[in-house]
C-alpha cells in the first residue's frame, strides 16, 4: 500500500510538472539538426531517471518519461531469469543493484563470463517468482541517495513497455552468458517484439547482432552495436573494441547504427582535459551509421573543461554546426532533454531575462584563482551583471581584493611566511597569515592559490592547470577595470571594519570611500554600486549616497524574519544576502520546505539576494537533479530573487539567457518543489530531523559604532605616501598576486548540512 500510495504521489506530482510546463507534444529548436536523420538527438534513459532512482525501478521509468521536452528513450539492460523472463537490471550480478546479498547471502557464485571470472548473485539462477517476490532494487552508486533502497522491487520488460514509452530501447549485454546455460535471448525477443514494440536493440555482441539482423524488421527496430572501452576484448571476433572500430564497413552490415563511449568522440587526456575531438561521429555517417554516445551522468565530473555543469558536455555533443551525435545515454535524462531544448540553439548574446542579477563571489572563481584579473574579465565575457571585491587591507594600507584576510588558503603564503601567522578570533577561530600583518610588497611576492571548497583530494579540483596564474587586484585596479569593461556594476564587501580600525590603525571604510569617489561611482547612475557588509555600522556609513545600495549579508542560516527584524535592517539596508538554507531548508540533502523569509523581506521592499550557488554536484540538494540549472530555475523562475551570488556566473548567464526561464513560457526548466522528493521518503528510512533554523533577531543585525582609527603609525607609513590608507593603491600591472576559491567555512557547513555522503 506504502509502494503504491507513493507512486501516485510521484506521478501526480510529475504530471502536474508536464501538463503546466510542457507542451502536448515533445520539442527540440526548430533547426536543421546534423544527425543522420535530420532529427533532433534522441535522448537515452538509462534505466530511467537511474541518477535518482534506483536503476529500471518504477519511480525512475515514471519520471524519465514524463520529465522531457524532447523524445526520451526508456532503456532496460536486460536480464533472463531462470525460467526465462526478462527483466532489467544494470549489471548481470544482481548484488550490483539489489539486496539480493541479504535475502539469499549463501547463494553467491563464480562464472567465467567472456574470459573473466565473475562472482556475485546471477539472475540465471532464480525463477522470476523467487526475485520479483523476495528482492528489492537499491541505488548501485554511492553518490546517490539511498532513500529509496529496498522499497520497490525489480522491474521486468513488460512492467517498462506498460508505461507506453514513445521509444524503448533493450541492451543485450550478455546474450553468450545466457547461451551457456541454455536461455535464448533471440528466441525471448522474437516473442516479445510480437506483442511489445521495441525500437532498439543494441548489444556488445556482433555474434547476437548478426542473428538478429534476420529476425527484426529493421525499419520497425534498429540494430544498434555497443563499443567497450577500447582494450575490451569482443567475444565473437576476439577483436579489441579499438580494433573494430578501424571498419565501421563491417558494421554497416548487420548494424543500423553504432553506440560509444563518450571518449570515443571527445577524448579526455590523463589531466582530465579535453583532446582534440576524433572523426568518429563524420565518419559513421558518412556511411550511414547513427552514433549514440555513453557514460553520461551529471554527478560523474567529465572533463575540467565543463567546469561541473552536465549541460555543458551535452552540448559538447550536440551543439555543433559540423555534426552532432544521435543520441545519448544518460542516468539524468531530464538534464540532457533540457540541454536540447532549451540550450542547443541559444546565444549567449541574448538579453539576459528576467531582473535576478548575477553577481560574482570572487569573479569567475571556479574557472579562474579568484579576485584575480582571469577571474573577473572570466565573469565579464561569462555576462555577470555585477562583479565583486571584497576588500582587504595589507599593513601599509593597500585595499586590495581578497576573499579573506587570511591568505592562507588561497595564495602560496605558507610556508614562506609561516612565522607570522597569528591568532585573530575577532577575525576567525583558526590561526592564520593575515593580509593586515603583511606590507603590500610582501603579498606581492605570492602567488594565487586555487582551492576547491570541497577539498583538493576529494576529487573536485577546479582547472588545476590555472592554479596559480592570473594577476591580483588593487581596490584602484577592480575599478578602473568595471569602468573599462562597463558592467552593469559593483559589489564591495566590506570585513572587519572595527578590528582593521581599533587594532591595526587602518580605516577600511575611509579607503573604499576614496577610492570610489577617485573613481567617480559616487556620481553616477549608470554602473550600479552595491555595498555589501555583515556590519550595520559599516553600512550607516554608506547612507545618503543615492548611487549606493546597500546590502547586509546574514551568515547564519535563519527560519523566520520577524517583522521587528525586518523593520530594523530597512534602516541599514536596501537588500539582503542570505545562504541559500535561510531561503530553503535544507533535511538531510533534501529540500525541506521554502521559509518564510523572502516573502518577509519583499513585503517590506528589501530585496533578496541568495549565495553562494557553484556548480559541482556535492554543493546541490538531490532535488535539484545534480543540475546547477534547476538549482537557478528554482531561487531565480520559482522564488524570484532579486540576484544569485555564484562562483560560476557562466552557467547562471547561460541559463537567463536562455528561452526556458519564463515559467509560463512554451516550455521551461522545472524548478524544484521544496519538501516534495522528501515526502516521498518513507519516515522509517530518514535519519533523525534536525532542529529547525532559529529566526533571525534584532541583535543579529545591529552592531555597535565603529570604533576610531588607532594610531599606530609606527608600524604603518606615514600619511600622504604610496600605499597609506588614504592614498591611491599602487596599479598591481605585472605583480604577482594572490586569488582564492571561496569560504573554507561555508563550504564545511554546506557539505555538513547536504549530508550527501561523498
Amino acid at each position: 500500500m506504502i509502494r503504491c500510495l507513493l507512486l501516485i504521489f510521484l506521478l501526480i506530482h510529475a504530471s502536474l510538472a508536464k501538463n503546466q510546463f510542457q507542451p502536448a507534444k515533445s520539442q527540440a529548436p526548430v533547426k536543421n539538426w546534423p544527425t543522420l536523420s535530420g532529427e533532433p538527438p534522441l535522448v537515452i534513459a538509462r534505466g530511467g531517471f537511474s541518477g535518482l532512482f534506483p536503476e529500471s525501478s518504477s519511480y525512475a521509468n515514471d519520471m524519465a518519461n514524463q520529465l522531457k521536452f524532447t523524445e526520451v528513450a526508456l532503456l532496460c539492460n536486460l536480464q533472463l531469469t531462470k525460467d526465462g523472463i526478462g527483466i532489467c537490471l544494470t549489471d548481470i550480478r544482481l548484488d550490483n543493484s539489489t539486496n539480493i546479498a541479504m535475502i539469499f547471502p549463501k547463494d553467491s557464485k563464480t562464472y567465467n563470463i567472456n574470459g573473466q571470472k565473475v562472482k556475485g548473485w546471477f539472475s540465471v539462477d532464480y525463477s522470476s517468482d523467487v526475485i520479483m517476490n523476495n528482492v528489492s532494487l537499491v541505488q548501485n552508486v554511492l553518490s546517490r541517495t539511498n532513500a529509496f533502497d529496498g522499497q520497490l522491487p525489480v522491474s521486468t520488460v513488460e512492467d517498462v513497455t506498460g508505461l507506453k514509452p514513445s521509444v524503448f530501447w533493450l541492451n543485450v549485454q550478455y546474450d553468450a552468458f545466457c547461451t551457456e546455460h541454455k536461455l535464448s535471448v533471440s528466441g525471448y525477443l522474437e516473442k516479445a517484439m510480437r506483442f511489445m514494440g521495441i525500437n532498439f536493440i543494441s548489444s556488445p555482441e556482433i555474434g547476437f547482432l548478426k542473428n538478429m539482423n534476420g529476425k527484426v524488421n529493421r525499419a520497425r527496430t534498429k540494430l544498434i552495436f555497443e563499443f567497450l572501452d577500447p582494450d575490451v576484448v569482443e567475444p565473437t571476433t576476439n577483436q579489441k573494441y579499438s580494433a573494430i572500430l578501424n571498419d565501421l564497413s563491417a558494421i554497416k552490415q548487420f548494424a543500423s547504427g553504432i553506440l560509444v563511449p563518450k571518449g570515443y568522440i571527445w577524448p579526455v587526456d590523463a589531466n582530465k582535459y579535453l583532446g582534440n575531438p576524433t572523426t568518429l561521429v563524420a565518419d559513421a555517417h558518412k556511411l550511414g551509421l547513427e552514433v549514440y554516445a555513453s557514460g553520461f551522468a551529471n554527478d560523474v565530473p567529465g572533463s575540467y573543461n565543463y567546469s561541473y555543469d552536465p549541460t555543458t558536455e551535452y552540448l559538447q555533443f550536440i551543439d555543433n554546426p559540423q555534426y552532432s551525435v544521435d543520441g545519448l545515454l544518460t542516468d539524468f535524462s531530464p538534464t540532457a532533454s533540457n540541454a536540447i531544448a532549451c540550450f542547443a540553439t541559444n546565444e549567449t548574446a541574448k538579453p539576459k531575462k528576467g531582473k535576478a542579477l548575477i553577481i560574482t563571489h570572487n569573479g569567475a572563481s571556479g574557472i579562474y584563482p579568484g579576485c584575480t584579473d582571469l577571474a573577473y574579465e572570466q565573469a565579464v565575457n561569462d555576462g555577470a551583471d555585477i562583479i565583486d571585491c571584497s576588500v582587504q587591507m595589507s599593513k601599509d594600507g593597500v585595499a586590495f581584493c581578497l576573499d579573506s584576510a587570511d591568505l592562507t588558503g588561497d595564495t602560496t603564503a605558507m610556508p614562506a611566511f609561516m612565522s607570522r601567522s597569528s591568532s585573530v578570533p575577532e577575525v576567525q577561530k583558526d590561526k592564520g597569515v593575515f593580509s593586515f600583518d603583511l606590507t603590500w610588497s610582501e603579498i606581492q611576492t605570492l602567488k594565487p592559490q586555487m582551492v576547491s571548497p570541497f577539498g583538493q583530494n576529494a576529487g573536485y579540483q577546479r582547472n588545476p592547470e590555472a592554479k596559480n596564474k592570473g594577476k591580483f587586484m588593487t581596490l584602484v585596479d577592480f575599478l578602473e577595470l568595471a569602468k573599462a569593461k562597463a558592467v552593469s556594476g559593483i559589489l564591495i564587501n566590506i570585513e572587519n571594519a572595527a578590528y582593521l580600525a581599533s587594532r591595526k590603525g587602518l580605516d577600511i571604510v575611509d579607503s573604499v570611500t576614496k577610492a570610489l569617489s577617485n573613481s567617480t561611482f559616487d556620481k553616477q547612475q549608470t554602473q550600479q554600486v552595491l555595498i555589501l557588509s555583515d556590519d550595520s555600522s559599516v553600512l550607516s556609513k554608506f547612507q545618503g549616497v543615492p548611487a549606493y545600495k546597500r546590502l547586509l549579508r546574514v551568515e547564519e542560516e535563519i527560519g523566520d524574519a520577524p517583522k521587528q527584524t525586518v523593520d530594523e535592517i530597512k534602516k541599514y539596508a536596501d537588500g539582503v544576502v542570505f545562504a541559500r538554507p535561510s531561503l530553503i531548508s535544507i533535511e538531510n540533502g533534501f529540500l525541506k520546505a521554502q521559509t518564510n523569509v523572502l516573502d518577509e523581506m519583499h513585503a517590506a521592499n528589501i530585496s533578496v539576494y541568495v549565495f553562494v550557488l557553484r556548480n559541482e554536484f556535492v554543493a546541490l540538494p538531490f532535488d535539484f537533479y545534480a543540475d546547477p540549472m534547476v538549482e537557478l530555475a528554482t531561487y531565480v523562475a520559482a522564488l524570484e530573487v532579486d540576484g544569485v551570488i555564484t562562483e560560476f556566473p557562466g552557467t547562471a548567464s547561460k541559463y537567463m539567457r536562455s528561452p526556458c526561464v519564463d515559467l509560463n513560457g512554451e516550455i521551461a526548466i522545472i524548478p524544484a518543489e521544496p519538501g516534495a522528493l522528501l515526502k516521498q521518503v518513507p519516515a522509517i528510512t530518514q535519519p533523525r530531523a534536525n532542529p529547525p533554523n532559529p529566526p533571525l533577531e534584532i541583535a543579529d543585525v545591529v552592531d555597535p559604532p565603529l570604533p576610531p582609527v588607532a594610531n599606530v603609525s609606527s608600524s604603518t607609513a606615514s600619511p600622504g605616501t604610496p600605499g597609506s590608507p588614504g592614498a591611491p593603491a599602487p596599479s598591481s600591472s605585472g605583480m604577482a598576486i594572490t586569488a582564492n576559491v571561496g569560504l573554507c567555512l561555508a563550504a564545511i557547513m554546506a557539505l555538513t548540512s547536504l549530508s550527501l555522503g561523498h
